[in-house]
């Protein structure tokens, strides 16, 4: 089986031949897309005439070696590599309507990404930091009851939209409020929604097994009304204040992903515990693209502030050991 350096080479060189005779001529171009917490690799097919191309699709090599490592089928793999292609060309979304850009003030919202996991994409991003996380933005293209479509705002856009970052920033604070609202639920009342939603059980069965939780050992789930890039929510500190005035404590906030935040009372435990949690959740069940942060937060509900309750080392989401701690290691182990 090949590695992935010699797969990429040899997908970039044979890819064409799969595809339809109209695009023998086209160019192919591999670049590393940045992503959310990971950098890709992105497959380009660029055709050389003068068609009229809505979109030019990418295809990431990375999701592509994923299939051939299963199969260990190259060319299974180039067929259905090239066969979504196609597709993409014929029927890739129109987007004439991005581009008024009059409005699209109207449509910037936010969105938090960790800082040090993200630092060359938000190298191209307008952003502000905001404890080990950055704000970003986004173009709210469409929204609907499957979810919603968005483009990430990066410096070339801003410059179309003729946006600075404070003016994309007191843009996306009004935007995400009123586009994507802020939800605040306990866990049981999420737990009841899946069951009810799955129809497993009836509701009296539900409420005998969901029992109810005191204040100062419940847990809320804080997210916007669609469940995506809801983290942000913990930013609006009206919300938490509300929350924590109903707990009668100040709070600890976990990052369960960027669609979610828990918030729980301080009362609850050590908050360097409940971030020994979150980093095993994360490394267990998060998929890489949706982790946030291995912190835990803390918002005083007298200062009304939110802020790090845990500085924990294990700061990086992919797992990798940072290389101070490599170095460290590599001298104890020579003494």
């Amino acid at each position: 089986m090949m590695n992935y350096e010699l797969f990429k080479a040899v997908v970039g060189d044979k890819i064409l031949g799969y595809m339809p005779s109209e695009y023998q001529d086209s160019k192919v171009d591999i670049n590393s897309v940045s992503k959310v917490n990971q950098t890709l690799d992105g497959l380009n097919i660029i055709p050389t005439d003068d068609r009229d191309i809505k979109v030019v699709p990418c295809i990431y090599l990375n999701d592509m070696y994923e299939n051939y490592k299963e199969c260990n089928d190259l060319e299974e793999v180039l067929k259905k590599a090239a066969t979504s292609m196609e597709k993409a060309f014929y029927q890739g979304p129109d987007t004439s309507h991005m581009l008024d850009y009059e409005q699209a003030k109207n449509n910037i919202i936010m969105q938090l990404v960790n800082t040090g996991q993200n630092k060359e994409m938000l190298e191209n991003l307008p952003h502000r930091e905001f404890q080990d996380l950055s704000i970003i933005y986004r173009w709210l293209v469409d929204k609907d009851r499957e979810g919603i479509a968005s483009a990430m705002v990066n410096v070339n856009l801003a410059e179309k939209l003729g946006m600075n970052e404070e003016q994309l920033f007191q843009a996306a604070v009004v935007n995400t409020k009123s586009l994507l609202p802020p939800t605040y639920r306990s866990m049981n009342d999420v737990i009841r929604e899946m069951f009810m939603k799955d129809g497993i059980m009836p509701l009296e069965f539900m409420d005998m097994i969901v029992e109810e939780v005191p204040d100062d050992h419940a847990m809320y789930v804080i997210s916007n009304d669609k469940g995506i890039n809801g983290a942000a929510s913990m930013l609006y500190e009206d919300g938490l204040h509300e929350l924590a005035e109903k707990l009668g404590s100040d709070l600890y906030i976990m990052p369960s992903s960027v669609h979610e935040v828990i918030a729980v009372s301080v009362n609850i435990g050590d908050p360097n515990e409940l971030a020994q949690m979150v980093a095993e959740i994360n490394m267990e069940d998060v998929p890489l693209e949706e982790r946030l942060s291995n912190q835990v937060y803390h918002y005083d509900k007298d200062l009304r502030k939110l802020s790090l309750a845990t500085d924990t080392p294990n700061k990086r989401l992919d797992g990798v050991a940072s290389e101070v701690n490599l170095i460290y290691d590599s001298k104890n182990q020579s003494r």
